[in-house]
C-alpha cells in the first residue's frame, strides 16, 4: 500500500519535471513512510514517483518504482494483489523467473506475458502507472471496484497523475480551483467522480485503464471490468448460500496475506463481526481486533463487540472516544481530508488507534450493505415507482411546505437518474444551494443534472438501489474516505466483500434471494448458519456511527453564527442549534466556509 505520482511531458523542462514529481511525492509521504523512490527517463520526459508502505516482501527487494530484469518495463504501484501467488505460479509454468517475493513484480511479468489483458486477471485493490519502453506506451490502471484512488490530468503538455488531489497543488503545477465543487458537495455530501475540486483534474474510472502513446501524445481510456451482470441467475437458495459462504471465506483468507502486523475493525455489526470470525478461523490466536466505544449509550456498541471478541483468541484493542477527543482532533481531521466530505470522522479515529497499536493493515466489513440490501434505500426506492408518475410541478411546489428532513423530494422536479439518487441520499436541494452560494438556480441544475452521463433508470427495484449505493455512495464517499483517512495514518484497509470474485457471485444470485424485504442481509446471515451471534444480527442497524449530533452542538466553532457568511448559512446554524438540522449539513457548510 503506497502513494504514487508521475508526469510525462516533452513540453516541460526535464529538471522541472523531476523537481515537481519529487514535491508531489513528498506531499504524499504520509501514505508511504517506509521508503521512497524516483524513476526518470529524460529522453521521453517521464518521471515516476513512489512512497512505500511495505506489507508484502518488506525487504529492499520491494523498492519502487520497480523494473523487470531487462529494465524495459517500469511500474509505480499502490495496492495489494491478493491472487499474486496464483498468477506467479501460472507465470513460472510459462518459464518466467522472479527475483523478489513482491506482488509488484508479478504485475510486471503478467503484463509482459499477457499485455493489457493481464489487468483483468488481477484480484485486489490497486492503482498503478506502468511504462513499456519497448512499445513507447504508458498505462494508468485502477482496480475494478475503485478501492484505490487515481487522479490524472491530460493536456497539450502531457500527463500528470497522483494518488491524491493534494499532490496537484504543489509548486510547479498550476491547476485552478473548480468552484462547481461547492455545488456538487452541498448536493451529495461529497464530490462525485470523475470530478474533483480542481479544473481538469479527474478521477480515472474504476475498472479502466488510460493508455498514453509517447510518440504522438494520443491517449484513450478503456474498460477492463471483470464484474458483469449475469446472463442467467442462480435461483436455488441452497446453492446461493454455499457460494456466498465459500467465496467470502476464500476472500478473507487471501486478504489476510501480509508480512506485517494485520488486524480487523470490529464495530459490533453484522459485517465486521462476520469478517472477524472468518479471519479468526485463519489466524487463530494471532488475530488483532480494534474497536471504538462511547460514553453516550445510544451509540455505544461495546456489548456487541464483546460478544464477538469473546469467541476469538488474539489481542483485542478497545478505545473510548470522547467529546474532548473530537474537539482536539477535528482540525487535523479536516486537514487530512484530500477532498471535502461529510463522512470519514469515524474512519479517521479507528485508523488512528489501529496505527498506534502497531498494525499496518486491517480488514473491514465495508461493502456488504451494498451487496445484500443493508440500507433503508433498498425499501425506500419502491416509492419512486409512484412518485415518478406524478407531474414534476408538484415537487416544485411541495418543497415550500415540508420540514428540512423531507425536502429531498424536491429533487424529483428534475427528470434525471441523479435526482432519483439524491432523493434517496441527497443533502441540500438546488434552491437551498442557490441561496447559500448566491448562484442562479439554472446554473445549479446545469451542474448537477447536465454534466454527469447516466443511463436512464429502467426499474426502481433493489438492483437499482444496489447500483446507486455501490457506484455513488460507496464509491465516492465510503471508499474514498476509507482510503484517505487510513493512509494519513500509514494504514492499509482491506475490504473482503469487494473481492472481484465474491462480487461476481453475489451479482449472479437472483434478486428475490439476494434481497429480503423483511430482514436486511438475510442471505448473508443464513449463509453462515449460526456463526454470527443472534444478539448481533437481530439488533437494530446503526452503521458505524459517532455521537456527532451532540458533539458538534457542543463545538463552539460549528455553532457560532458569526463564523458563517451569508444569512442563509447563518439560518441553518440557528436551526442546528435548535435541534432542527442534522449534523452532516452543518459540517458541510463549515467546510464550504473554511475551504472557500
Amino acid at each position: 500500500m503506497c502513494r504514487i505520482t508521475g508526469i510525462i511531458s516533452k513540453q516541460l523542462p526535464f529538471n522541472k519535471i523531476v523537481e515537481t514529481v519529487g514535491l508531489m511525492s513528498e506531499v504524499l509521504k504520509h501514505g508511504g513512510p517506509d521508503d521512497q523512490g524516483i524513476y526518470s527517463n529524460e529522453e521521453i520526459g517521464l518521471v515516476f514517483g513512489h512512497r512505500r508502505l511495505s506489507l508484502i516482501d518488506t525487504s529492499s527487494n520491494g523498492h519502487q518504482p520497480m523494473a523487470d530484469s531487462t529494465q524495459k518495463i517500469w511500474i509505480t504501484f499502490n495496492g495489494e494483489i491478493y491472487n499474486f501467488l496464483d498468477l506467479k505460479k501460472q507465470l513460472v509454468e510459462k518459464g518466467v523467473s522472479f527475483k523478489t517475493k513482491s506482488d509488484t513484480e508479478v504485475i510486471i511479468e503478467a503484463y509482459k506475458t499477457w499485455g493489457p489483458e493481464s489487468f483483468s486477471k488481477l484480484r485486489g485493490m490497486f492503482a498503478f502507472g506502468l511504462y513499456d519502453s519497448t512499445k513507447g506506451l504508458s498505462y494508468l490502471v485502477r482496480d475494478s471496484s475503485g478501492i484505490k484512488p487515481l487522479y490524472y490530468n491530460l493536456s497539450d503538455h502531457g500527463l500528470v497523475f497522483a494518488s491524491e488531489v493534494r499532490a496537484f497543488k504543489v509548486d510547479g503545477l498550476k491547476f485552478e480551483t473548480d468552484q462547481s465543487w461547492q455545488v456538487r458537495f452541498l448536493a451529495y455530501g461529497y464530490i462525485p467522480e470523475p470530478y474533483t475540486n480542481l479544473k481538469s483534474v479527474f478521477s480515472l474510472p474504476k475498472g479502466h485503464f488510460l493508455k498514453f502513446e509517447h510518440q504522438t501524445g494520443n491517449n484513450y481510456i478503456k474498460s477492463f471490468e471483470v464484474i458483469h451482470k449475469p446472463s442467467t441467475y442462480i435461483t436455488d437458495i441452497n446453492e446461493a448460500k454455499n457460494l456466498v459462504h465459500n467465496y467470502l471465506q476464500n476472500s478473507v483468507r487471501r486478504q489476510l496475506i501480509s508480512d506485517a502486523p494485520i488486524g480487523v475493525f470490529l464495530s459490533g455489526g453484522i459485517d465486521s463481526s462476520l469478517v472477524t470470525l472468518l479471519a479468526a478461523q485463519q489466524k487463530e490466536s494471532d488475530l488483532n481486533t480494534v474497536s471504538i466505544y462511547f460514553n453516550e449509550q445510544a451509540y455505544n456498541e461495546r456489548k456487541f463487540q464483546q460478544v464477538v471478541s469473546s469467541k476469538i483468541e488474539g489481542q483485542k484493542f478497545e478505545h473510548l472516544v470522547k467529546q474532548a477527543d473530537f474537539e482536539k482532533h477535528l482540525p487535523t481531521i479536516l486537514q487530512n481530508m484530500d477532498l471535502p466530505t461529510t463522512d470519514g470522522i469515524n474512519t479517521w479515529f479507528i485508523c488512528k488507534y489501529s496505527h498506534e497499536v502497531g498494525l499496518k493493515a486491517v480488514l473491514s466489513g465495508l461493502g456488504a450493505d451494498e451487496l445484500f440490501g443493508g440500507y433503508p434505500s433498498f425499501n425506500r426506492i419502491k416509492y419512486l415507482n409512484y412518485l415518478r408518475n406524478l407531474p414534476s410541478g408538484i415537487f416544485k411546489t411541495i418543497k415550500q411546505f415540508t420540514p428540512d428532513k423531507f425536502k429531498k423530494i424536491a429533487f424529483l422536479s428534475n427528470n434525471h437518474p441523479v435526482a432519483d439518487y439524491l432523493f434517496l441520499r441527497g443533502f441540500f436541494i438546488p434552491d437551498d444551494i442557490s441561496s447559500i452560494l448566491n448562484v442562479s438556480l439554472s446554473e445549479i441544475n446545469d451542474i448537477l443534472f447536465n454534466t454527469v452521463p447516466f443511463d436512464p433508470v429502467k426499474k426502481y427495484d433493489e438492483e437499482q438501489a444496489a447500483w446507486f449505493e455501490t457506484n455513488l455512495y460507496m464509491q465516492n464517499q465510503l471508499l474514498r474516505d476509507t482510503d484517505v483517512m487510513s493512509m494519513c495514518h500509514a494504514l492499509e484497509v482491506r475490504v473482503p466483500f469487494l473481492d472481484e470474485d465474491f462480487q461476481a457471485i453475489a451479482a449472479s444470485i437472483h434478486p428475490s434471494i439476494r434481497f429480503d424485504k423483511n430482514q436486511p442481509k438475510k442471505l448473508l446471515i443464513d449463509s453462515f448458519d449460526n456463526m454470527i451471534p443472534t444478539e448481533v444480527w437481530k439488533r437494530k442497524k446503526m452503521g458505524f456511527s459517532f455521537p456527532l449530533q451532540d458533539w458538534m452542538r457542543n463545538n463552539k466553532e460549528l455553532t457560532n453564527v458569526n463564523n458563517f457568511k451569508g444569512k442563509p448559512a447563518q439560518n441553518y446554524v440557528k436551526a442546528f442549534n435548535e435541534g432542527n438540522l442534522h449534523w452532516s449539513k452543518i459540517f458541510a457548510l463549515h467546510q464550504i466556509q473554511v475551504r472557500g
